[in-house]
């Protein structure tokens, strides 16, 4: 199957997943993951029409993002490394794995340093399960509220892997409880502004995660035919 053809299935899977969920298709944003192709195979999804491009390694990032003089917007998907920050806040505008302090006041030296702002998601374990990283729905309050004090930090949602399901539907309470969570820490108003992205679904579960309320799709093998989404 060609990029086309893969792109033209995913974009109708999409909208049957919004039209049984009562949704807009332009609420649901599609993060093409190319972390395991090529930057030939990256600039042919940007030509394409898709231009949310997900990486995870700034190591193989870096020359991709060079290569193609900045094409697209570009997520930070994968878990960050501190020291690895200063090589990653001007090539990424979202980054979707903010999940500790030490991490959030690495950005916003940074950031501060350059003049810019970063868009984070905080990830959250909604599963639970020890091999995820993120931090618990139970500190998410005090979390988002002393992330809220750094000026170069743009929270815009939150982030979370569901646990690879067999049956997809068997995910869908973990993106329910994402959403709820959101709802959640927006009627506390935690932040300065309410919390309105959601970054969950990948090729297995994305139609699941779509119905319950995605805003972010990161989609790997289903788009590049090969690799995974998870960093």
């Amino acid at each position: 199957m060609s990029l086309k053809e893969r792109i033209e299935q995913v974009e109708a899977r999409i909208r049957r997943a919004c039209e049984a969920s009562g949704r807009k298709r332009d609420e649901v944003n599609i993060v093409a993951v190319t972390k395991y192709v090529s930057t030939a195979e990256t600039a042919a999804v940007l030509d394409a029409g898709l231009k949310h491009i997900g990486e995870n390694r700034i190591e193989v990032a870096a020359p991709k993002w060079e290569a193609l003089e900045g094409r697209g917007v570009w997520h930070f998907i994968g878990s960050l490394q501190t020291r690895k920050v200063k090589d990653v806040i001007d090539k990424f505008e979202y980054i979707h794995s903010l999940d500790r302090m030490s991490l959030a006041a690495e950005l916003e030296k940074r950031c501060a340093a350059a003049g810019i702002t970063v868009k984070v998601f905080v990830q959250v374990n909604i599963s639970g399960e020890d091999s995820k990283s993120g931090i618990s729905p139970e500190e998410a309050p005090d979390f988002l509220r002393a992330l809220s004090e750094y000026r170069h930090l743009k929270i815009v949602g939150l982030m979370t892997m569901a646990p690879f399901e067999a049956e997809p539907e068997e995910t869908r309470p973990v993106f329910r409880d994402l959403r709820n969570l959101r709802d959640k820490l927006n009627d506390l108003a935690v932040t300065k502004e309410p919390l309105t992205e959601l970054s969950m679904g990948m090729s297995n579960d994305f139609e699941i995660a779509v119905q319950e309320g995605a805003t972010w799709v990161r989609l790997g093998s289903l788009l590049v035919g090969k690799g995974e989404e998870e960093s």
